[in-house]
């Protein structure tokens, strides 16, 4: 008896996105812990899968990733397009340490938010609201800088007005020698941003992977949810039901990729491992956006506890 063998009738039978396989979705997550970095016959060659112990050897060694690729780019004398998330979070604070262990100076980055709350009509929060995500980044990243922080005229936020600019304002870095490094997590519904896996129904294959932007995305329940737990300390009713997002046009055209799987609550309760596996073994599919994420070059940082055993354990 689970869910597979109850859904038919049920409230959840219209809940889930409506392309997703559940007999596949349950093979990923009942794989052995030990596999999970067996590669895939679709994963790029220099795509890799590293383990992290616990939180704070997670947020160590994806900040280092960070800053490491930041000062590539410094020493190469080349811009970089980053693509920053706000979530996870705890990696900043070790990427400003190493930047400033090391002075970097952060004059030749172009930060882009991948995304941020909004309204049905694409209208943000205002960037001092403590739930905004340009306030977030302030705070976690640019401010903590400090004298070597990146100017404030090559920040840019997925608000109305700056966000449909992102496709243009990247292609013409690159057109000046720029890399693009997309620094993500993996929501519990399998986006990159807020691209939801139910936007696949509107699109055909090639249409969905050259979308670079969505104002007002609806987002699923679960994303909602999600966040609810993660980042509204389980408030619901502050959580905006629509927002801002590039698109797969933007964050599948990555040079480097910086992933980051961080969902563990503790006492044994956790989130993420089931959209963690189906990143993993899903295989392509515009269903689950975050499948194409090992299909590129650059490292998917996890905590060791996500790989499972994936099975019950009533807490």
């Amino acid at each position: 008896m689970d869910l597979l063998t109850t859904i038919a009738g049920s409230k959840l039978e219209t809940f889930f996105p409506s392309g997703w396989d559940w007999e596949k979705i349950d093979r990923c997550a009942s794989q052995d812990p030990l596999s999970v970095s067996e590669r895939q016959d679709w994963w790029n060659e220099d795509f890799q899968v590293v383990s992290c112990r616990d939180v704070n050897d997670f947020d160590v060694m994806l900040g280092h990733e960070i800053a490491l690729t930041i000062r590539d780019s410094q020493q190469k004398g080349k811009p970089v397009v980053l693509i920053l998330p706000v979530g996870p979070m705890g990696m900043y604070r070790w990427a400003v340490y190493f930047l400033k262990q090391w002075n970097v100076s952060c004059d030749h980055i172009h930060g882009f938010n991948m995304d941020e709350w909004s309204d049905q009509e694409g209208n943000t929060l205002e960037a001092s609201n403590p739930g905004a995500f340009q306030n977030a980044m302030q705070e976690a990243f640019y401010g903590p800088l400090g004298s070597l922080t990146v100017p404030e005229s090559q920040r840019f936020f997925a608000t109305k007005s700056q966000l449909p600019e992102y496709p243009d304002r990247i292609q013409s870095l690159r057109d000046k020698g720029a890399d693009v490094a997309v620094i993500f997590g993996i929501g519990r519904v399998c986006h990159i941003a807020f691209w939801e896996p139910h936007f696949a129904e509107e699109f055909t294959q090639d249409d969905w992977k050259n979308q670079t932007y969505r104002l007002g995305a609806q987002l699923h329940p679960l994303t909602v949810e999600q966040n609810a737990i993660t980042s509204f300390k389980s408030r619901t009713s502050l959580v905006s039901a629509c927002a801002n997002t590039i698109g797969p046009g933007i964050f599948l055209g990555a040079d480097r990729i910086i992933g980051g799987a961080d969902g563990v609550l503790g006492r044994g309760m956790q989130w993420q491992g089931l959209s963690f596996w189906m990143t993993l073994r899903y295989g392509p599919d515009n269903w689950v956006p975050s499948s194409y994420m090992p299909t590129l070059p650059g490292k998917l940082f996890y905590l060791e506890e996500l790989s499972g055993p994936l099975v019950a354990e009533c807490n």
